[in-house]
């Protein structure tokens, strides 16, 4: 009779458990990001790859040796290195809930940022002036392709950066904001990390060509 009843009080519609697992909150935003990081490392190393194979291919125009200046490279990868640490300083501020001392260190990430952006148009328009135009050889395509794609990742980062700084005005270091200043922080390390590699690979490895 108890197992009738028993049979009776469960409705066999119902698939899910009575207490539904918990999960952190958060956890499947971080989890996401990553995959997302995973996805643009992909296409960075098949822009490498590019550069690898048509790197060499000048169509007898000018190469790296021609067209870089070392030293204005040098100084635009250390507005890019400095901008890693400004950010690394607004995570620490974050972490103690200092929302000024937060969106002052975010600023400084911004405008090392936009100093990056803009000695690399700088140096693209210098070079486009020369006749060193993405369609004058394979070299030079791949060349801007990478280099562009990477400034273009840049780009949206700052965009990200002073829309995160809105938010954080706004409503404070409240958890989400701080999730998403963690994201953007693993997006802005990794442009650090991809850069080191177009300096060295595109470079450096193209003046001993």
């Amino acid at each position: 009779m108890s197992a009738t009843a028993t049979a009776t009080e469960i409705d066999p519609n119902v698939f899910h458990l009575e207490e539904e697992p918990h999960h952190e909150e958060g956890s499947s935003t971080m989890l996401g990001f990553w995959l997302y990081l995973m996805s643009d490392c992909l296409i960075f190393a098949m822009l490498f790859a590019v550069f690898g194979v048509l790197g060499g291919n000048y169509a007898a125009g000018p190469g790296p040796k021609e067209l870089f200046d070392l030293e204005l490279v040098a100084i635009n990868t250390a507005m890019l290195l400095f901008s890693s640490i400004t950010y690394g300083f607004a995570m620490l501020s974050m972490d103690q809930n200092k929302k000024t001392q937060t969106l002052v260190w975010l600023a400084v990430t911004g405008l090392f940022g936009l100093a990056f952006l803009g000695i690399e148009l700088y140096e693209f328009a210098h070079l486009i002036h020369e006749g060193a135009t993405p369609q004058r050889s394979a070299f030079l395509s791949a060349f801007f392709t990478l280099v562009g794609t990477h400034g273009l990742h840049v780009t949206f980062g700052i965009i990200w950066l002073v829309t995160l700084m809105v938010q954080v005005s706004w409503k404070g270091l409240i958890p989400a904001n701080k999730r998403r200043l963690m994201c953007l922080s693993m997006f802005w390390h990794f442009l650090d990390v991809i850069w080191i590699g177009v300096f060295t690979f595109v470079y450096l490895l193209g003046m001993v060509r």
